[in-house]
């Protein structure tokens, strides 16, 4: 066992202060990294020291992993904890923390580097017979190959990078006529992304359900799933908003995966916090993803309903201690909804619409935790992902989750630039999202840039008309009373873009 006195978080934002308010309660210190674009960032406050290690870029910044080594030792640093993003699944990096001296938090260089590749990853779990995806078992470069496999799979198929994620080098092939030129494209998209052309074919499952089971493993070998977490409503394969436990799971199917899950963690000798995601179809059928070998985004929902301190128990892990619970001491208590909070404009595509926070202020109460790395005042860099926050809320039940949910949109008041805010309102409404009966194609089926629009108030011509007469008439308008001006019920997101 190797106690750590001092960490360094290699990351910004939300997530940096997240680890350390965390270690702080540990008694652990705290360094932090920023780029010239964070010098005033919350997490460098927050920190016990900070050290700039180059410019906005995160090419110049965060992801100087050689840069970052230096800092730790210099600092007298015991650990590095990667957040997620950067350099939190770069193998390269564990291992040049690790020869250091410097303990990585977080698995293995070799299993990182074996979950990263797709194809690596199918292979290593082959053994323990997990549900996979029909399709090819390695890289395939041969395009006359590749449309041969396509066609005895049949289509629809799948084109993916091997290396890849966030939806690059992914491509869907309806017939075999278009295989040729969208194969051509994914091989120059993942080239292009990730420096490893290499794709694999499987059968295209239309319109699953994105479900992710989180899991510890300890350096004793005992390994644990922590249940699931409900991740389809996504936009351009990425999450928006996620949930523990899932609407559709069984107890009986909960456990499968949940033992499925464990024994890919066991297929590379995992230890640390990770999440293995699968594809679940009409049929409840579940079918192998991939492994991110990582703190995900989402962990805050699997933090409340089990009660646990997700990075708490990364570092008592990379500390060399064993799990303090076995897998029947754990239980799903309650229900979690989180919405990232992204710098975007749901009604123009989800594009980002960066700027400053000309207001910003925080939804309070009971079941609401709010993670984030902004105040107002200040701006949202262009250099990085635009999420401003994680809004989690928590219920008795998932009624009483999304009802809370609801209340901290219309309570969260962010001014002076576009948010996802209004889109998570939509969603939580909707008649599929509430039923349970949704899927990946949720924003496909459902979303137009309309639905944000607020809804016609009666009245609202009456006071218009009276308003342009007055500056016909070069007069300064008077308080115009009818039957609809009284108060009432406005949405934030309204009164946001009114502001």
């Amino acid at each position: 066992m190797r106690k750590i006195k001092k960490l360094l978080v290699a990351n910004r934002g939300e997530i940096a202060l997240r680890v350390m308010r965390t270690a702080k309660e540990m008694g652990i210190r705290t360094v932090a990294i920023y780029s010239e674009a964070d010098r005033n960032a919350l997490h460098v406050r927050f920190a016990d020291e900070a050290v700039c290690v180059g410019g906005p870029k995160s090419s110049e910044s965060y992801l100087r992993g050689e840069v970052i080594i230096d800092v730790c030792k210099e600092l007298g640093v015991d650990a590095i904890h990667p957040g997620y993003g950067f350099l939190s699944e770069n193998a390269a990096f564990a291992r040049m923390a690790t020869e250091a001296g410097i303990i990585f938090i977080g698995p293995s260089p070799a299993a990182i580097e074996l979950m990263g590749s797709k194809l690596a990853a199918k292979a290593a779990v082959a053994r323990y017979n997990i549900p996979m995806v029909p399709g090819t078992e390695e890289a395939i470069t041969d395009v006359e190959a590749a449309k041969q496999i396509a066609q005895e799979v049949g289509f629809p198929i799948l084109i993916k990078a091997s290396a890849g994620g966030g939806g690059k080098g992914m491509r869907v092939v309806e017939n075999v006529e278009s295989f040729e030129q969208q194969m051509q494209t994914a091989v120059s998209e993942a080239t292009s992304a990730f420096g490893d052309g290499s794709v694999f074919i499987e059968k295209y499952i239309g319109s699953p359900r994105h479900i992710e089971i989180q899991v510890l493993g300890d350096t004793h070998g005992n390994i644990v799933h922590l249940f699931e977490r409900e991740c389809s409503i996504q936009r351009r394969h990425q999450k928006v908003i996620e949930e523990a436990p899932s609407a559709i799971l069984t107890p009986a199917l909960r456990a499968e995966m949940g033992r499925c899950a464990v024994n890919v963690a066991k297929a590379c000798a995992y230890v640390g916090a990770g999440t293995v995601e699968f594809l679940v179809d009409e049929n409840l059928n579940f079918y192998f993803l991939e492994m991110n070998t990582r703190l995900q985004v989402e962990h805050p929902v699997t933090e409340m309903i089990t009660g646990l301190d997700l990075v708490k128990e990364q570092i008592l892990i990379a500390e060399g201690l064993p799990l303090g619970f076995a897998q029947e001491d754990l239980h799903i208590n309650g229900h979690a909804l989180e919405l990232r909070v992204y710098a975007e404009d749901p009604a123009n595509n989800f594009l980002p619409d960066i700027g400053r926070l000309e207001t910003y202020k925080r939804p309070q109460g009971p079941g609401i935790r709010v993670d984030d790395g902004f105040e107002q005042g200040m701006d949202i860099p262009i250099y990085y992902d635009p999420m401003i926050a994680k809004l989690v809320t928590f219920g008795k039940d998932r009624a009483e989750a999304i009802a809370k949910m609801l209340r901290a949109i219309e309570e969260y008041q962010i001014t002076g630039i576009e948010t996802t805010l209004s889109f998570g309102s939509y969603v939580l409404q909707h008649e599929a999202f509430v039923s349970g009966n949704f899927d990946t194609k949720f924003i496909e089926r459902y979303f137009t840039p309309e639905a944000l629009q607020p809804p016609f108030e009666e009245g609202s011509q009456e006071i218009a008309a009276v308003l342009a007469a007055m500056l016909l008439n070069d007069r300064k308008p008077a308080v115009v009373e009818t039957a609809s001006s009284a108060p009432a019920a406005t949405s934030n997101w309204r009164r946001n873009r009114l502001n």
